[in-house]
């Protein structure tokens, strides 16, 4: 009883693993535009948010306006502002705190404002 050894052929491999490599998973998507909703979402809802910049000062007002670099605050018997996205720290809805419960009126960062 004669046995082969049976290997398959140089084409047979690199075809294997040509196959291999289209299944490999896409790289994400460089932006997901979530950010875009968030803003729209609250400019439309004219939700009151609170904008804590770098330098730990709060802003508190209605997004009214965004681009790329920067955000337009509409606020109450105060000027509004254009605030670099790059100078704010965080933002949340006024009323909640960062963790998104309710706060009893109080700086729920124990954050100073000014």
């Amino acid at each position: 009883m004669n046995r082969r050894l049976i290997r398959p052929t140089l084409s047979d491999v690199q075809d294997q693993m040509g196959a291999r490599m289209q299944r490999k998973k896409p790289a994400p998507p460089e932006q997901t535009n979530a950010e875009n909703f968030y803003y729209l979402k609250q400019m439309q809802g004219r939700t009151s948010m609170v904008v804590v910049l770098d330098q730990g000062e709060t802003i508190r007002g209605v997004i009214e306006w965004y681009d790329r670099t920067c955000i337009k605050v509409h606020r109450h018997n105060e000027p509004n502002l254009l605030i670099m996205k790059s100078c704010i720290r965080y933002m949340y809805k006024d009323g909640e705190g960062r963790n998104g419960s309710s706060s009893s009126g109080e700086n729920p960062q124990g954050l100073e404002s000014e």
